[in-house]
C-alpha cells in the first residue's frame, strides 16, 4: 500500500478506509462510525509530531516522538476509538499519552478525557500542546498507567496505548459495568493482539481479539 500525499488528511482518509476494507475479516468493521472518522479529519496530526517529521505527519504509519515512544498509526488509532463506540456523555481514561493525538481525537467525541503518561516531559509537553490547541476537555497527568486514575473512576471507556503482557487489575476495577477497555496483549519481543475487554454488569469480562498490533511497552510497576 503506497502512504498518498504524506500532508493531506483526506488522503489519509482514503489510506484508512481502504486499510480497513483490507482487514475487516480479523475486525468485522468495513467502515468506522462516520464521527470517528470526522475527528481524524479535524485533527492536525502535524501538531503532534516533531517538527522535522511534519512532512509526513498523514502518513499511514507511527512515528517517533522521542523518548523511544511513537505516535501510533492512524488506522490503528480511528480503529481503538471505534472500538470503544464513543458517546458524548462519556468518561475516558487513556493510558498513555504521547504526544496528545488519541487524547485530541478522543476529545472531540466524549464529554471528558483523562489521560496519563509515565513520562513526564511527554506528560508536560502533550498537556502544553492541547491547551494551546483547544482541547479544553482533556487533563493530563504524569504518572504510572498501570494503577489507572482512582479519583475520577469508574470510566465508560478506557484505552491503553502501550502493550503489557496481562491485563492490569486496576484498569477492569476502573471501569463502569457495561464499560469497554481496548489494550494491546503481549510482549515488546513477541506477538501482540489487540484485545476489547467488556465488563458485564455483574463485573465478569468478555475479551475478544481483534488483530495483531505493534506497540511500545507498557512501562511502570503494579500487580496485573
Amino acid at each position: 500500500m503506497s502512504f498518498g500525499n504524506k500532508t493531506d488528511p483526506d488522503c489519509l482518509l482514503d489510506e484508512i478506509r481502504e486499510e480497513l476494507r483490507e482487514t475487516q475479516l480479523l475486525t468485522g468493521r468495513p467502515v468506522l462510525e462516520q464521527r470517528v472518522m470526522e475527528a481524524l479529519r479535524q485533527t492536525p496530526r502535524d501538531e503532534f509530531v516533531p517538527h522535522e517529521l511534519r512532512h509526513v505527519a498523514y502518513a499511514n504509519r507511527p512515528l517517533p516522538i522521542g523518548h523511544g515512544q511513537t505516535i501510533s498509526q492512524p488506522y490503528i488509532v480511528a480503529l481503538m476509538t471505534d472500538l470503544i463506540h464513543p458517546r458524548p456523555g462519556d468518561v475516558v481514561l487513556e493510558i498513555g499519552t504521547g504526544s496528545g493525538y488519541q487524547a485530541a481525537i478522543l476529545s472531540q467525541l466524549v464529554k471528558r478525557v483523562y489521560s496519563m503518561e509515565i513520562i513526564e516531559e511527554l506528560a508536560a509537553d502533550a498537556g502544553a500542546r492541547l491547551r494551546r490547541l483547544g482541547y479544553d476537555n482533556i487533563e493530563v497527568r504524569a504518572g504510572n498507567g498501570r494503577l489507572g486514575w482512582p479519583e475520577h473512576a469508574p470510566y465508560d471507556a478506557i484505552i491503553v496505548t502501550a502493550a503489557t503482557s496481562r491485563i492490569p487489575h486496576a484498569l477492569i476495577g476502573q471501569l463502569k459495568p457495561g464499560g469497554t477497555l481496548v489494550i494491546p496483549i503481549g510482549s515488546q519481543h513477541a506477538a501482540q493482539e489487540l484485545l476489547v475487554v467488556n465488563k458485564r454488569g455483574d463485573g465478569s469480562t468478555e475479551e475478544k481479539h481483534v488483530l495483531p498490533v505493534v506497540f511500545v511497552p507498557l512501562t511502570g510497576t503494579g500487580e496485573d
